[in-house]
């Protein structure tokens, strides 16, 4: 399990576009937007395989698991999902993504009715904010200087009718100076390995953009063998799962 939240660059972008839109609403997921998955599809649980050589590592702060990544660009299988998730639809009807049924998920809306923006925080069954997914009309990313090294990335097949660039799964981490920057996100375009610019993470799709994070604490892994060791683990994959699962209708 990874220790305690820290809010990502996507809760600022959000809370950003919130701030536009005027006070908001926070509501739990209910019946009309979150709902047993009874026939999920192998595009909301696609996932890359992780090679079986690599030995477990533990990490200073996230739960480890055996195996390791796979190398980047890999594409996604088509496995069928695994059971217990549940679906959550955005009051829009156009975003979804589908979670664990023991995870539980929470809106906060943007001002004005109807609303055109709206965050969806992802609770673990511990209490622990696991990821946000944005959905809205604005959005903003800063950008800066990395030596990136990539861990995985595949495009999400429910997001595959966007605008170019494409929607990419992306688990990687940014190095500036002696800091290291650990993500697990939605990625515009396949990240590239060694040096560039820190990715801001904003797809944009027929109405709006969507930005879905990881919410890792500063310094969640000792090492990059720790943070694919986690990546293996069930929170790695649970949360890898869910960010392939994100469609837009």
């Amino acid at each position: 399990m990874r220790p305690a939240f820290r809010a990502p660059v996507v809760t600022a972008l959000a809370a950003a576009a919130l701030s536009l839109a005027g006070c908001g609403a926070m509501v739990s997921a209910n019946p009309s937007t979150s709902s047993p998955a009874a026939s999920p599809s192998s595009s909301a649980t696609a996932s890359a395989t992780a090679p079986s050589s690599a030995s477990p590592g533990p990490s200073a702060s996230a739960g480890g698991g055996a195996g390791g990544a796979a190398s980047p660009g890999t594409t996604p299988s088509s496995a069928p999902a695994p059971a217990g998730l549940k679906a959550y639809t955005f009051p829009n009807g156009h975003v979804s993504f589908k979670y664990p049924a023991d995870w539980k998920v929470e809106l906060f809306t943007g001002g004005g009715s109807p609303s055109e923006s709206a965050t969806a925080t992802v609770i673990d069954a511990s209490g622990t904010r696991q990821a946000t997914v944005y959905a809205g009309k604005i959005a903003d990313g800063v950008s800066h200087p990395v030596t990136r090294t990539v861990f995985e990335s595949a495009p999400v097949p429910g997001l595959a009718g966007q605008p170019a660039p494409a929607a990419h799964y992306a688990f990687y981490v940014d190095r500036m100076d002696s800091n290291a920057t650990y993500r697990m996100h939605l990625a515009a375009g396949a990240p590239k390995p060694g040096p560039g610019s820190a990715l801001d993470g904003i797809i944009r799709t027929g109405n709006g953009v969507i930005l879905a994070d990881v919410q890792f604490i500063e310094k969640p892994f000792a090492s990059d063998a720790a943070a694919k060791s986690w990546l293996a683990g069930a929170e790695g994959q649970a949360l890898k799962a869910l960010l392939l699962s994100i469609s837009y209708n």
